[in-house]
């Protein structure tokens, strides 16, 4: 939907090696723009999430974008063999493009999550009157994702409400499972952020509920530790942290938000609309993953790494780390990062997903810039990362959907595991014809692997003269990152 904007020099040789392409054969088109509404920009797709349990993965996604915010409808794709073959379709009742039709003009910010308790499948979305979120809506599937009923009200404002999003508790032993919680803010009241929450499979909503100190931001996902405790990293108003807060009642109450981090960002070339939006997971021991970008490990700032911060509890957390995708010499701008994590594993055998968005050179133009995506992994907790992949591109940044804050992949992109393999679910844009776009969703599978090209630890034997200058001293060991 559619806003403001806020907001020791080594004689060594570092051998670098080219990303590689995931084969044609294994990334395929999942679904595209059907709509023919003269008022939005077709064929366009953006802004996929994805979420997976057991073998069924669902994806759901912006159709038709327009200009000043929000889409046509929200598509959806649903796998039922782990990501192998895909059905489409677009949910009913939302829109006056939906079929039947719904009462708002348009809808945005999909969002997906499974309650097994409750054996049901949901989209949150958010309805839009003009370019105005005006509504928090709840899909609901209970045939594994493949038909969708009229969407559940969760709230509605006569102000501005932005960046829905939605989780589920799935572990049987929690004293919170089956609830699910919805996310949003309140961008009138200074994007307060707010969470309502429900225990019987998305029918029904309780009230909206804000944090003890009333903390603003957006782009908060709910995370539901096995404890039963739900963490819920977000967005700082002015985009200039990363927040958490958490809530150890099932809902009833939120706590004070607390610092993840402070953010230090390069601003994206190309006109490409970004934001340094948090992605999270949480691992089978509840120890919570937080991935933006960031780039305060490069000399002047002068592109992103995607970073992490984890937390055991939701209320301490690390010092943000390095993905290490590229060297920090590259040229790479990396942004719109989507993890996953295997809830099967945990610690320092957890198994990571990453996808996101990148420019092999970050001082590009609208003109000259080259979106790709691109994918690691790790088996080890984040410790160590494989080789980057190429999963897609290069694309104009001009033949994507066209916004009023930029040219437009989406504020997010989504990783899910289902089963041993990641799948990715990304928009990729081809040559548009005219004022026909060519902007669809396509997925794909990849092993998670523990191939490690960075950081490149390599040790040197550094000779150092005595004071006197008359003698060795013995070597010291320096390890270069």
């Amino acid at each position: 939907m559619q806003r403001s904007s806020r907001l020791v020099v080594c004689a060594c040789a570092l051998v670098l090696l080219a990303a590689g392409p995931a084969s044609a054969a294994g990334r395929k088109r999942i679904s595209s723009d059907q709509y023919t509404n003269p008022d939005s920009q077709h064929a366009t797709q953006v802004e996929p999430d994805t979420f997976a349990f057991g073998s069924t993965v669902v994806s759901a996604f912006q159709t038709g974008r327009f200009f000043d915010g929000g889409a046509s409808n929200i598509g959806f794709a649903t796998s039922q063999d782990r990501g192998k073959t895909w059905v489409h379709g677009f949910l009913p009742s939302t829109t006056v493009n939906s079929t039947p039709a719904g009462p708002y003009d348009r809808v945005s910010d999909p969002t997906v999550a499974y309650d097994a308790k409750h054996g049901a499948w949901l989209i949150t979305s958010l309805g839009l009157e003009g370019g105005t979120g005006v509504a928090v809506l709840v899909s609901r599937s209970t045939d594994g994702g493949l038909s969708w009923g009229d969407p559940v009200t969760v709230s509605t404002t006569t102000g501005f409400y932005d960046k829905t999003w939605i989780a589920c508790d799935n572990t049987k032993t929690s004293p919170h499972y089956g609830n699910c919680y919805a996310t949003w803010d309140e961008v009138f009241a200074g994007d307060l952020l707010l969470t309502s929450t429900s225990s019987d499979g998305g029918k029904t909503w309780g009230a909206k509920k804000a944090t003890q100190d009333s903390a603003t931001g957006l782009g908060g996902q709910p995370l539901a530790q096995p404890s039963g405790d739900v963490v819920v990293p977000a967005l700082s108003a002015f985009a200039d942290q990363i927040l958490a807060y958490k809530s150890g009642n099932g809902g009833t109450s939120w706590g004070a938000s607390t610092l993840v981090a402070n953010i230090s960002e390069h601003g994206v070339a190309g006109n490409l609309r970004t934001l340094p939006l948090p992605s999270a997971e949480v691992d089978a021991a509840g120890k919570v993953y937080v991935v933006w970008q960031d780039c305060r490990f490069r000399a002047g700032c002068a592109s992103n790494d995607i970073v992490m911060s984890t937390s055991t509890n939701g209320t301490t957390w690390t010092s943000p780390v390095r993905i290490p995708i590229d060297p920090t010499s590259s040229t790479v701008d990396h942004f719109i990062p989507g993890i996953a994590v295997d809830r099967k594993s945990a610690g320092s055998t957890a198994r990571l997903a990453l996808t996101y968005y990148f420019y092999p050179n970050a001082n590009c133009t609208e003109s000259t810039c080259q979106l790709s995506v691109g994918f690691v992994s790790s088996v080890d907790g984040g410790a160590t990362w494989s080789a980057p992949q190429t999963l897609a591109g290069p694309m104009a940044v001009t033949d994507l959907a066209n916004t009023s804050q930029g040219f437009m992949v989406g504020d997010y992109i989504s990783t899910s595991f289902a089963g041993a393999k990641a799948v990715p679910v990304f928009a990729l844009a081809k040559a548009r014809s005219g004022t026909v776009f060519n902007e669809a969703m396509y997925a794909t599978k990849l092993p998670v692997t523990a191939q490690q090209l960075y950081p490149l630890r390599v040790v040197v034997d550094e000779p150092v003269l005595s004071p006197q200058g008359d003698r060795v001293r013995p070597s010291r060991r320096l390890v270069i990152p």
